[in-house]
């Protein structure tokens, strides 16, 4: 009891609770101001977009021969575009990062080490619309080939490497080495150690920066518009002809907005078929986002390391 006192009144002990108290309100503060425009975003695009979603036919028809001037249609096409070019990016984006960054920490030393980070950092500034415009170069000018959603997702494919790249050395750095000596002494080869004790103990954070690569390819819309075009009709095939995709269908629609007074029976009516297709796109593209982030956090907390 009598410590306590003596720390209580102790020289500096105010000064340093109010320090703590401030710092601590500071830091609320700065919280809760970053939070408003999030909110704010996320509140406007559900109040405009949520009309479109749960109209009939959003999620199974597209806008082939829907016009600025009619209402309707859905995202079926916009919705399946932008799937098939993500899951090709992904399915050849994911091995390679994860390896990349296995080698850089596991296994990096050395010139080819240092190239290899020094590339990692180039790509991780390299603007959408500069790889867009190196696939289009490669394999449209040089191999004359036509665009496709195909070369979309190899555009894709070097903005997403470098996030997943990064988030796995970060992760595997956090893993302590105690367990791989554990592992080494117990006579488990290097390999085996790397895949079945430090991979699956950094799995929640690798699987939470592939949802991060996810989410930053998604919504990219220059490698859309240079590599394979927008049509409102459904094209499942990646291989052949214009694709629709849900940042396209927003950017389409945006074309219409203007148009917003049209004449029935005479009479000047306004119209916001357009925005309504915009915001609800829009809407789409977040809660498939949202979707992965949840399905991403399910499967990292299923698999951790006892």
């Amino acid at each position: 009891m009598t410590t306590m006192s003596a720390l209580s009144v102790a020289p500096g002990h105010a000064m340093r609770k109010v320090k703590n108290n401030l710092a601590t309100a500071l830091v609320t503060l700065a919280f809760g101001v970053a939070l408003i425009p999030l909110v704010w975003l996320l509140w406007t695009v559900i109040s405009k977009g949520a009309h479109a979603l749960t109209r009939n036919g959003w999620f199974t028809d597209s806008q082939r021969g829907i016009t600025y001037r009619d209402s309707g249609g859905g995202a079926y096409h916009a919705i399946l575009g932008t799937v098939e070019q993500v899951a090709l990016c992904s399915l050849i984006s994911v091995p390679i990062a994860l390896m990349v960054g296995v080698y850089l920490v596991e296994y990096g030393r050395g010139p080819l080490a240092r190239a290899t980070t020094f590339m990692v950092d180039i790509l991780t500034g390299v603007p959408s619309i500069v790889a867009a415009l190196f696939i289009y170069a490669v394999f449209i000018t040089t191999f004359h080939g036509q665009r496709s959603g195909w070369l979309v997702s190899l555009a894709l494919v070097l903005l997403m490497i470098p996030v997943i790249v990064r988030t796995t050395e970060e992760m595997l750095k956090l893993v302590p080495n105690e367990l791989r000596e554990a592992s080494y002494a117990l006579g488990v080869p290097k390999w085996k150690t790397i895949v079945r004790i430090v991979i699956p103990t950094a799995l929640t954070g690798i699987i939470t920066g592939i949802v991060l690569g996810i989410a930053r390819v998604a919504g990219e819309t220059a490698p859309l518009l240079i590599l394979v075009g927008y049509t409102p009709d459904t094209n499942g095939n990646l291989f052949n002809g214009f694709q629709g995709s849900l940042p396209g269908m927003i950017y389409d629609q945006v074309g219409n907005l203007g148009n917003t007074n049209v004449l029935v029976n005479g009479k000047q009516t306004s119209i916001h078929y357009a925005a309504d297709r915009m915001w609800g796109a829009a809407l789409t593209l977040i809660i498939i986002v949202m979707g992965l982030n949840l399905i991403a956090r399910t499967l990292g907390r299923f698999n951790k390391v006892s």
